[in-house]
């Protein structure tokens, strides 16, 4: 017999390559009923299937309540990028950048601080502020450069300054 997580899979597998639509909401809404409603990773794969149906204020609210049921590690930054994603879609900004910034620093060292700084990038352009939102990307990459660490994080900083 398959495990949760695999059923889980299953689903989102089935589900790539398609817009996501009732069928897969209602396929991952049956898997959460099996671990009740007071269970934080359920509801985070809740939000995941109505935010992949572009439904993003119905998402933020499963999110919100994934993190207040308190998610593990592997998961919590995942639904915080998709939550502020989902908050950037409904043009939340502020929101957004309090929640993405919060878990940068929570997850400074973590495997997914790449795509919180992508995440943090895109609300800051969405905002009106394209040069600090390519400075935060600049930032981002700069780590992964075999050279040059010092002058392009002196020019992504410089950067930011534009939008001021």
């Amino acid at each position: 017999m398959k495990t949760w997580d695999e059923r889980i899979d299953e689903v989102w597998d089935d589900a790539t390559g398609e817009e996501v639509g009732d069928d897969t909401i209602a396929r991952i809404d049956a898997l959460a009923a099996e671990r009740g409603p007071d269970d934080a990773r359920a509801e985070f794969e809740r939000g995941g299937a109505r935010d992949s149906a572009g439904r993003p204020a119905e998402a933020v609210v499963l999110y919100r309540r994934a993190l207040a049921l308190g998610l593990d590690e592997e998961h919590r930054p995942q639904c915080v990028i998709q939550m502020a994603s989902s908050l950037r879609n409904l043009g939340e900004y502020d929101d957004a950048l309090a929640v993405i910034r919060a878990e940068e620093e929570l997850a400074a060292d973590g495997p997914y601080r790449d795509a919180i700084a992508c995440v943090h990038a895109l609300i800051l352009a969405s905002a009106g502020r394209p040069a600090q939102g390519l400075s935060v990307a600049l930032l981002a990459l700069v780590p992964h450069l075999p050279r040059y660490h010092r002058s392009m994080t002196a020019y992504a900083h410089e950067i930011a300054d534009a939008d001021t």
